[in-house]
């Protein structure tokens, strides 16, 4: 049932206290990608274990297979029925009508990435669109997202090195930071500092002191994308710094197929997949979720909403 806008608006303001104060406390919003009932399940399962807030996110494939309002009303069961803290994130939103239609199914988090659907997008272009996105935002109070470039990657098992010299270039700088927030009135700056969309055969390095550089520049507050497989110091150092949201996606779908793949293999005359996931998938992904949330230092961090 979808929610009032006084309801909505409510929701929006609780969270943008509550990542004020992941700032001012130096903790961070663990984003996790939602792709069906089960990844919501696990993520429910180590929010109520830690007792973390924590956010679900949806990129357009999830919104094309579950539908805004669906997505909506079950965060909201889930929420009602454990008592967790938990808010939506509309991730990587690759035009201005996807997002506006977020703002109005009551996400109180919108990530607006134009250059998602166009890598060529000019620096006008990108503005302009977010922009358009932060006014739209006013009528509900939602909090947006956005840089001012393509953010490489994707969600896949890669083979290859990451090739740092490359990534590099599209590093985010203090000056080009702090240009495009005050150009769009964001409230948060997704910055490039080393993080990738996907997992790779090495392990991730973060440019710390760039991260330092870019957050002395800019008031709004900072996520990191692109978190999978990215060693645990690096977070505890970038909550300390002050990032107060860090998105995984990879490392929970590399969980969830493994073990998904075992228990098949194990059980070839199992036809309830369903019973599989509940025994032994949920508990897999819900380790990982645990794992990140200790590194976000958002444990014990839980209120009632």
């Amino acid at each position: 049932m979808p929610l009032t806008l006084p309801q909505i608006r409510r929701n929006c303001a609780i969270a943008r206290t509550r990542m004020q104060d992941a700032r001012n406390q130096r903790w961070a919003f663990g984003a996790f990608n939602l792709d069906d009932e089960a990844t919501l399940k696990a993520v429910t399962k180590a929010a109520l274990k830690l007792q973390a807030p924590v956010l679900v996110e949806v990129s357009q494939g999830e919104v094309d297979d579950i539908g805004l309002y669906n997505i909506r009303d079950l965060v909201d069961n889930f929420k009602a029925e454990y008592g967790i803290e938990i808010y939506i994130n509309l991730d990587h939103s690759p035009s201005v009508e996807a997002a506006k239609k977020g703002i109005e199914a009551g996400f109180e988090f919108i990530h607006i990435d134009i250059s998602q659907a166009n890598h060529d997008a000019s620096d006008e272009e990108i503005i302009r669109a977010t922009k358009e996105v932060v006014d739209y935002a006013r009528l509900t109070g939602a909090s947006v997202e956005s840089e001012p470039h393509y953010f490489g990657g994707g969600s896949s098992l890669f083979k290859q090195d990451i090739d740092y010299e490359e990534i590099k270039k599209t590093f985010s700088t203090p000056e080009s930071a702090k240009h495009f927030v005050t150009s769009t009135g964001i409230d948060t700056f997704a910055a490039a500092v080393g993080n990738l969309h996907g997992k790779y055969p090495v392990p991730k390095i973060l440019d710390l002191d760039l991260l330092k550089s870019i957050r002395e520049a800019i008031n709004c507050n900072i996520s990191l994308h692109g978190g999978s497989d990215t060693p645990g110091h690096y977070f505890r150092e970038a909550v300390k710094i002050g990032v107060t949201k860090i998105n995984i996606n990879s490392d929970m779908r590399f969980a969830y197929r493994r073990t998904l793949d075992k228990v098949l293999a194990e059980n070839p005359d199992e036809i309830s997949v369903s019973k599989l996931i509940s025994k032994s998938v949920i508990d897999a992904v819900s380790a990982v979720v645990e794992s990140k949330l200790l590194d976000f230092n958002s444990a014990h961090r839980m209120i009632k909403i």
